[in-house]
């Protein structure tokens, strides 16, 4: 790849975050807003948390001016949040931390086009067929899923008629691999990618995230099972959402030698995580210098994955619906 910037690039995984306002549909528990993650976040973007509306008008404006700024991406796929769901099909508000509603994330996708509008469904709502349906025709890029915080189960049979419902939409679908931390994760086994595998039996595209990575520092026992099923599902994809972390870059560097996978590399970043210049050593001084002055996130992410020779082979545009 050319040296030459080419804004060409799709995050195909960007969090709209949101405080809960009178007209927004979001939620967030209080024990998640005094929470470490959400105080260094708004810390770090300048968000009042005292001020709803002035926090979300700075977050949307600070995304927007990041995505505008980018040399190399031009779009985000911005993603809502499901809650947690009872047996009756009903939201738990009492077990749900963090919700960012379909209807804030389309509305937000409507007012700017580099936004990619990410809905998410949990297929445990009792009316979680019409969901996909009424967010597909408003336009929705992919579902996005956090199985080990929205308490369901990706390989339980009882969801594949969603699954099916996924594929005949057309609709990708974004999972969360691993462990999970910045939200309060409840089950953390359902984060194994094998529980994908319903979902790609029954022809939905399905984007592992975070590289497949468990998110533990060290080992990482997830990666033959990546392969495996790169070879065995040809709509099987991962995304390079938050591998700069220190508890995932393992996997980035494992990743660096895998040919193999590159063909279903996509772009992502887990905005607005930090993204960390440090594993762009492993492609010598130089690289780590231009990744750790590079204060653009989209940009920074893409030097370093560059710095490995992980540049995105996969195209996300690709995986839309025509």
């Amino acid at each position: 790849m050319s040296d030459a910037p080419s804004k060409t690039l799709t995050d195909a995984h960007c969090h709209l975050a949101a405080l809960p306002t009178k007209d927004n549909g979001c939620l967030l528990s209080t024990r998640m807003k005094n929470g470490l993650v959400a105080r260094t976040v708004a810390l770090r973007l300048g968000l009042p948390m005292d001020d709803p509306e002035e926090a979300n008008r700075r977050y949307r404006a600070r995304l927007a001016s990041s995505l505008a700024a980018s040399a190399y991406v031009s779009r985000a796929v911005t993603l809502a949040m499901d809650g947690v769901y009872g047996a009756d099909g009903r939201l738990d508000e009492a077990r749900t931390d963090f919700l960012i509603s379909n209807d804030y994330v389309l509305a937000i996708a409507e007012e700017n086009k580099s936004f990619l509008p990410g809905v998410s469904v949990n297929p445990n709502r009792r009316d979680a067929l019409d969901e996909l349906g009424r967010c597909a025709a408003r336009g929705a890029a992919l579902v996005k899923l956090l199985p080990n915080a929205q308490v369901f189960d990706p390989g339980d049979p009882k969801h594949r008629p969603f699954w099916r419902e996924l594929a005949k939409l057309g609709l990708p679908l974004l999972s969360h691999i691993g462990f999970e931390f910045s939200l309060i994760g409840q089950d953390q086994s359902v984060g194994n990618p094998e529980r994908l595998i319903p979902a790609l039996e029954e022809g939905a595209t399905v984007i592992a995230a975070h590289g497949c990575s468990r998110g533990l520092v060290l080992g990482e026992p997830h990666f033959q099972t990546m392969l495996d099923m790169v070879r065995k599902f040809p709509r099987f994809y991962v995304d390079s959402s938050a591998l700069t972390l220190p508890n995932r870059f393992g996997m980035l560097l494992k990743l660096r030698g895998c040919a193999e996978l590159r063909p279903r590399l996509l772009f992502g970043t887990d905005y607005p995580l930090p993204v960390w210049a440090f594993p762009a050593l492993a492609g010598g001084p130089g690289a780590y210098l231009r990744a750790k002055r590079t204060a653009n996130p989209f940009d920074r992410q893409f030097l370093v994955q560059k710095a490995l020779g992980l540049e995105p082979a996969a195209d996300f545009a690709s995986l839309l619906r025509k």
